[in-house]
């Protein structure tokens, strides 16, 4: 048989464009599922916009339910030498500090110069074991003769974790110190140091309680003392939480006399966190008019416009929609039943919030009780943060109806790919089977046509020889 290079070629006929022809009607039959694809793969994208909308105004409102924030005080000192931190708990008002005395960490410092840093100061093996107050475990720490230089000793006591720190002073005219100080302030955290082995590095750096050995106290463990409300407090630390309930006192310096801490009511961390909330909430109900947007078409029109949203009529995202918007009326508050009373009301067109910055101050002044419970009510069931949480949560949760709704997509996602493979694996059967029909006939065709040649010459030249 004879072999064609070109469809058509054989037998006259344009069977190239024929074959095009039935493979485009063929495919056609794929526009519909990748219509489908499209729609559903837009679907996911939103959904997973949808999932992030909800995140971010979850972690606003998680920051909004917390009862801390509606009984929150600031601290303002009269000197720079101490200052205040409180909890939410604080109790307003005014107290007379005065600071004698600043907590110190102990130093111990070297009675005996060196003059170098590298050259080692024992002669055998020995071990160094720094003991502190306050019911700290001894520190034993291994020295080796070539490592006892003022160097190693510094360094293999840093490395240990001992609770003090070890530095080397150069002291001038070429003669170091090896100086150590605890980490912690405070008298019950003073230090002893003994050496056990080297005679030389026991006579260099052993200290005990009685100041007794090659180490001098260069700066004396001591605690804070001071004054609050004429009231005597010593305390190791600079940092004292103890002598005030709900306040931190932090020492920087001592006093001239009495100065004044004043601890007042701070209502801008419950405004900050209500305008947060508020503006997150805006923010939400802008995602939900992207994802649901709709625009008219004329009458008549079989297709949508192609800006329509991609959740346009879903039933999951109305649905928390329309929950969230009954939510805001979910008071737990007995004085204050709606947002509006506090300066926040609702657009009826768009959904969002807006906010009377003067009216919320007022109201956060004359009740931040009765506004923390209309926003957290028991905590539990009550109130418009707390219902909030409880709904997100388990929207958002793996196996809440976001969830859901995605993975719903994703198998119809992944059904519509199987039906568009295994049709165009259909059609590429067909095609191949199409082509191999053609070629044969382009085959036959050119056979014929050579044999019709060849009868016609055969005629031809019989009749001139009768003639």
């Amino acid at each position: 048989m004879a072999s064609i290079s070109t469809l058509g070629i054989g037998s006259g006929l344009d069977l190239s464009t024929i074959l095009d022809n039935l493979e485009t009607a063929e495919k056609a039959g794929l526009k519909p599922i990748s219509t489908q694809q499209s729609s559903y793969t837009a679907k996911l994208s939103a959904y997973g916009t949808l999932k992030s909308a909800l995140v971010a105004f979850q972690t606003a409102n998680t920051a909004l339910n917390k009862a801390g924030l509606f009984t929150a005080t600031s601290a303002n000192s009269s000197s720079s030498a101490f200052s205040a931190t409180t909890t939410g708990n604080a109790v307003a008002g005014k107290y007379t500090i005065s600071v004698s005395q600043l907590a110190q960490a102990q130093t111990l410092t070297s009675k005996t110069a060196q003059a170098d840093s590298k050259t080692a100061i024992a002669s055998s093996d020995s071990t160094i074991t720094i003991q502190q107050g306050g019911g700290k475990k001894p520190v034993t720490i291994d020295i080796s003769a070539a490592n006892s230089s003022l160097s190693g000793i510094r360094d293999a006591i840093n490395k240990a974790d001992a609770g003090v720190s070890a530095s080397i002073i150069n002291v001038g005219n070429g003669q170091y110190r090896l100086s150590v100080t605890s980490n912690d302030t405070g008298s019950d955290n003073a230090m002893t140091i003994a050496v056990s082995g080297d005679s030389a590095l026991q006579s260099f750096m052993g200290y005990d309680a009685s100041g007794n050995g090659g180490m001098q106290e260069s700066v004396t463990a001591q605690n804070a003392k001071l004054k609050v409300n004429n009231i005597d407090i010593e305390n190791s630390s600079n940092t004292i939480s103890d002598a005030l309930e709900d306040i931190t006192l932090n020492l920087n310096d001592t006093t001239t006399g009495n100065q004044t801490l004043t601890i007042t009511k701070d209502n801008s961390q419950s405004e900050t966190a209500i305008t947060t909330w508020v503006n997150a909430y805006n923010s939400l109900q802008d995602t939900f008019a992207s994802l649901t947007k709709y625009t008219a078409v004329d009458a008549g029109t079989d297709s949508q416009d192609t800006t329509n949203g991609a959740l346009l009529g879903d039933s999951t995202l109305r649905t928390i929609q329309t929950q969230l918007k009954s939510m805001l009326t979910s008071s737990g508050s007995s004085t204050l039943k709606t947002l509006s009373q506090i300066g926040i009301t609702s657009d009826a067109s768009t959904g969002k919030l807006s906010i009377d910055s003067t009216k919320l101050e007022t109201a956060l002044k004359t009740g931040s009780s009765n506004i923390k419970d209309l926003f957290m009510g028991d905590g539990k069931a009550t109130g418009i943060t707390t219902t909030m949480d409880k709904s997100l949560t388990s929207w958002l949760s793996s196996t809440g109806i976001v969830q859901a709704a995605t993975d719903g997509v994703s198998k119809t996602l992944k059904n519509l790919t199987d039906q568009y493979n295994a049709a165009s694996d259909r059609i590429d059967t067909l095609m191949a089977r199409y082509k191999a029909q053609f070629t044969q006939l382009d085959v036959m065709m050119s056979s014929l046509n050579s044999t019709s040649s060849y009868l016609t010459q055969q005629f031809e030249s019989s009749s001139s020889s009768k003639s």
